[in-house]
């Protein structure tokens, strides 16, 4: 698309930490003067925008348009606003900063950024009236602007507001503006103008605090659980100029407020996750940001009265993209149960446009956070239309030498550092598990050509062995330094390039691309080739460095021959009572052992290292009163750099796939074929699982009674596949009318 409209701003000074501009108004008056047939609204904000049509907030989300590197990308938004026109009108835009102008997010150096500049609009209208004339009103030196109340916003350091300079009516069309300077024109950003397709951002719950008690001269307010948005500030009795500050944070520490957890900068420790409201000394006002989010579970409020501190002060505004929950996993055991509850939280809070790594301290579209969490995603939730956009920006990111960065989107930042096999692998794993679970190949053409580029590119990293070691490894092993991990970076890059090359030549054969399928599996080969010579010990069937995550990767992603494996798999088992059954995996390990395990039998023993209440355990957060995923294992007393992490969450699709049994596409080839295979450890009693499948409801259950096993099945009637019992018995769905009994298993199927 490419529009006539210029890009506007309203000066051409930048806000910065060191001295404040206020977020800038745009007004817009034009006159209809015959019937109106449509009208529709296409609009950009550089960064975030909220667009008002006389009076009214017709913004489709929050924090619009979608984040991107403007270089790269630029998002407008289309509205239809036939309904909202009269005879006189107004446009009217608020405009904040965004990836724009953004001095909080220089540690990845978007305050650097090429494309850093004031914030700027651009709009057209296009009005058809019934007589068939078409009229269009443009952003150009004609609009009006003004300062608003916002006088500082930053993605990651918040918003401060002085309600004092509020211009009430400024969104109206007979408001005066005549003391409004004309906006001027601004650059041109680089980045291909479209319309956004993902998801908008909006709000999912609203909430009360659970209880606000007085600390140090200021109220904590808490929430309950740890989770994404903003709170809306409803202040009675208040003063002109009373300042309101309100910082937001996820852990009490020694009974006060701690923030070193979420905070990169140690010398400006006054900035970060706060928003500040100057009071105009109404008799009540109420605020809420309009160009941050936070994550945060606490609230320390200061500058309030007793008086004023109530339960009613702060309201959670829950907010994430209009992601959709389709699945749900319950069972007997209560750590289990939060444990899925604490990961779909996590996803939510995480998922803003794309999927982040965290919402507080870095809001990053981490790659290998994303790519690890593809699976749980695509069975809990509806994440697929964003996923598409997001790989557009993701094939954007790469560099002429064929490299993925390991954040996106990024300036530049994440190619010398932050990147390599265990992050990249996002490039063909959104795509295939979307495939793998949707039956959805849109995104497999576009992807064609630039993963080809990076496979060319991974083929010259290779080494004089035909391996490859040049990125981060098993992030987050149990009491480690994220990045001082036990397994040879050589092997989990290895393999792991090893299986990028298969699911590209997956790729390629489904778009019968036969030669480019053909490289991608000779590369495939000579990885694997190369890591049976160099890696494994074929006497001990042991992988370089000896470890959990190793083993269990090679395991997983097939570097054994089939007569090789059953040795290979008992050493694992070795490894893991070596460590008393805990895993001491960092998070690429993480994704594998508890497949192979169960894979193999040993669910139970999967089952119980997940639960169990001492350190490392994901029962052990639980324990400490995780209501989210953290970002690492620690003991006690360590502090936890994170506690509103996704990328461990594969836990919920072992959930689902063993627990419960839901073998969705199990060759590959056929998403409306389902298997049926249940682990029936023996922890748990019953366990119910349902997904939303695009032919319908899949619903399994099952219940233990005195050692007998009923498993209940809704299925609809367009699946087809199996029920594979532990017997090694096999039936078709075809071939069980209503119901079956063998051994100790009643099977009910219901269509």
């Amino acid at each position: 698309m490419k529009l006539n409209a210029k890009y506007i701003c309203a000066g051409r000074e930048k806000n910065t930490l060191e001295k404040f501009v206020n977020a800038p108004y745009f007004r817009k008056t034009f006159i209809v003067k015959e019937k109106v047939k449509s009208a529709v609204l296409t609009i950009t904000g550089l960064g975030y925008y909220e667009v008002h049509i006389n009076g009214k907030n017709i913004t489709k989300g929050y924090l619009a348009p979608y984040r991107s590197n403007p270089d790269h990308i630029v998002y407008f938004d289309k509205y239809d606003i036939t309904e909202y026109l009269s005879e006189k009108n107004v446009i009217g835009v608020l405009l904040g900063n965004g990836l724009q102008n953004c001095p909080g997010g220089y540690i990845w150096d978007f305050d650097t950024a090429s494309f850093r500049d004031v914030p700027k609009i651009c709009f057209e209208l296009e009005i058809g009236y019934e007589d068939g004339n078409i009229e269009k009103i443009l952003s150009d030196e004609s609009i009006k602007t003004a300062p608003s109340p916002i006088i500082f916003d930053d993605l990651y350091y918040g918003e401060y507001y002085d309600a004092r300079l509020e211009n009430d009516g400024w969104d109206l069309p007979y408001f005066d503006d005549s003391s409004w300077h004309n906006a001027i024109i601004a650059k041109n950003p680089l980045g291909e103008e479209r319309i956004c397709e993902a998801d908008p951002i909006v709000v999912r719950e609203i909430r009360k605090p659970v209880c606000v008690r007085e600390c140090y001269g200021g109220y904590i307010y808490d929430f309950g659980t740890n989770e994404a948005g903003l709170c809306k500030l409803k202040i009675k009795g208040s003063k002109k100029g009373q300042k309101i500050l309100m910082q937001h944070f996820e852990m009490m520490h020694n009974g006060r407020p701690f923030f070193d957890n979420i905070r990169f900068n140690r010398d400006r420790t006054d900035l970060f996750q706060e928003d500040i409201y100057y009071c105009a000394g109404k008799d009540e006002e109420t605020y809420m940001p309009h160009f941050t989010y936070h994550g945060f579970r606490y609230v320390y409020v200061t500058g309030i009265t007793e008086e004023q501190a109530t339960k009613d002060l702060l309201t959670y505004y829950i907010f994430n993209s209009d992601i959709k929950q389709i699945g749900s996993f319950s069972c007997d055991n209560e750590i289990v149960n939060k444990l899925q509850e604490a990961t779909v939280r996590s996803d939510f809070s995480n998922f803003y446009y794309y999927p982040t790594d965290c919402p507080h301290r870095e809001k990053n579209g981490w790659t290998a956070d994303a790519s690890l969490s593809a699976e749980q995603m695509l069975l809990n939730l509806t994440p697929e239309n964003s996923y598409r956009e997001w790989m557009r920006n993701i094939y954007k990111a790469i560099n002429e030498k064929g490299q993925l960065p390991g954040i996106i989107p990024t300036t530049g930042w994440g190619f010398d550092w932050g990147n390599g096999p265990g992050w990249d692998n996002v490039i063909v794993n959104l795509p295939y598990y979307t495939y793998i679970y949707r039956g959805d190949d849109s995104m497999f053409e576009e992807l064609s050509e630039p993963l080809m580029r990076y496979l060319k590119y991974l083929e010259t990293r290779l080494d004089e062995n035909n391996l490859i070691a040049i990125g981060l490894g098993d992030w987050c092993q149990p009491d480690r330094d994220e990045n001082y991990f036990t397994t040879p970076l050589v092997v989990t890059d290895s393999i792991l390039t090893a299986d990028i090359a298969n699911k590209a030549s997956f790729i390629y054969d489904v778009l019968e691309q036969n030669e480019n399928a053909s490289f991608a599996k000779s590369l495939a080969i000579k990885v694997r080739n190369a890591i049976k010579t160099h890696l494994i010990d074929h006497d001990k069937m042991t992988v370089k460095g000896d470890t959990q995550t190793g083993q269990a990767m090679a395991l997983y992603y097939g570097m054994f021959e089939e007569n090789e494996y059953n040795q290979a798999f008992e050493h694992l088992l070795k490894l893991i009572a070596d460590k008393n059954d805990h895993f001491d995996t960092g998070v690429l390990g993480g994704r594998v052992i508890f497949r192979v395990l169960a894979e193999n039998g040993y669910a139970d023993l999967a089952l119980k290292m997940i639960i169990r209440p001492d350190f490392p355990s994901f029962g052990n957060w639980i324990i400490k009163g995780a209501t989210t995923l953290w970002e690492d294992f620690r003991r006690d007393g360590d502090i936890i750099h994170s506690r509103n992490h996704h990328f461990w969450g594969d836990i919920s699709a072992w959930f689902y796939t063993y627990l419960a049994g839901i073998r969705i596409n199990p060759t590959g080839r056929n998403v409306n074929e389902v298997n049926i295979k249940p682990c029936f450890v023996s922890e748990l009693n019953t366990v119910t699982a349902k997904h939303r499948h695009r032919q319908g409801e899949i619903s399994v259950e099952w219940k233990r009674i005195n050692g007998i096993i009923t498993l209940n099945l809704k299925m609809p009637k367009s699946i087809t596949g199996k029920i594979i019992l532990p017997n090694g018995n096999e039936y078709d769905y075809s071939e069980i009318e209503k119901s079956l009994i063998v051994d100790n298993f009643v099977v009910n199927i219901e269509n």
